[in-house]
């Protein structure tokens, strides 16, 4: 046996791998996310909830927990105020998937030779800065800017429409902002979607409906979910839209939570509402997600 074989048998039999594991090598790249993540968000999390539950005195005192935080929000002002970010976050979730789909759709099968271009267009307004976005549908849908200068030119309406301060402003805004996270989880399922199920389908008599209930939509359903809570989640404590194309008008999670944090001698009752709501959002996505699989389960007929 030659002298490096043996090294090689001696150091394999006192324990010592002639090469590094390359299973572990993942592990240690992902360390410092790891630390990051639990330096900047479970940490806080934790002080969240924890102050959530502290009774402290005006001189800063702590002199033991309290339920009485919680209690206070348990009322329908309150509950209301939750059920409404709830209803904007799923509303705006729906419709960015009515949008998102035909286009993710036709980026994956019908514009291949220009689909590079699409997709740089459509990222490309994360280059900008998000208040630039706001200030931008400002002048689009004030009572002089765009739309109702157009509507009074072509005389369609004589007065200027007031579409800010509204519902419908903050829903355009929502779905502007959210849109790209719904396309690009829908685009990728697509793209990996193997076309020829839908031609043998139709080949084999089935209609457009059948097609696309049995054979599309479960064959893509992780990407559907993926981008539908990519959307939900961040919507319902969504602060800046409510607040900015909103004008107060309208109270939401992201609004009140902003009230408590920044008031003086508020934030544990700032806490104690980000901690209920938090709550309600964690009940509605395994609710939402339940549907979803429901939804979304290949329905196959025996017989």
């Amino acid at each position: 046996m030659a002298k490096g074989e043996c090294s090689s048998a001696r150091k394999m039999k006192i324990g010592f791998p002639s090469t590094p594991r390359r299973s572990e090598l993942p592990f240690a790249v992902g360390i410092p996310a790891l630390i990051w993540q639990v330096l900047f968000f479970y940490i806080p999390l934790f002080l969240i909830v924890i102050s959530s539950f502290l009774k402290i005195t005006e001189v800063g005192k702590i002199e033991g927990l309290t339920f009485e935080h919680i209690r206070l929000f348990l009322t329908p002002t309150y509950l209301k105020v939750i059920l409404a970010s709830l209803l904007l976050a799923l509303s705006n979730a729906c419709i960015c998937f009515l949008i998102a789909f035909p286009l993710a759709y036709f980026l994956a099968f019908r514009g291949r030779k220009y689909r590079n271009i699409f997709l740089f267009f459509l990222i490309v307004p994360f280059w900008t800065n998000f208040l630039l976005h706001v200030y931008a549908w400002f002048y689009v849908l004030e009572n002089q800017g765009f739309i109702n200068n157009l509507l009074t030119n072509i005389g369609l309406i004589s007065e200027p429409l007031r579409m800010l301060n509204s519902i419908p402003a903050i829903m355009i805004m929502m779905v502007y902002y959210y849109l790209p996270f719904m396309v690009l989880p829908l685009y990728t399922s697509l793209e990996r979607f193997n076309y020829t199920l839908i031609e043998v389908s139709y080949d084999l008599g089935g209609s457009f409906t059948a097609t696309f209930r049995r054979i599309l939509l479960p064959l893509i359903s992780r990407g559907i979910k993926a981008g539908f809570f990519l959307v939900f989640i961040p919507s319902f404590g969504e602060f800046a839209i409510p607040e900015l194309m909103g004008g107060d008008k309208q109270m939401f999670v992201g609004t009140v939570v902003s009230q408590y944090i920044l008031g003086e001698g508020t934030g544990s009752l700032g806490a104690a509402f980000t901690l209920l709501s938090g709550v309600f959002l964690i009940i509605s996505t395994i609710f939402l997600y339940i549907l979803l699989s429901k939804l979304l389960k290949p329905r196959v007929r025996h017989g």
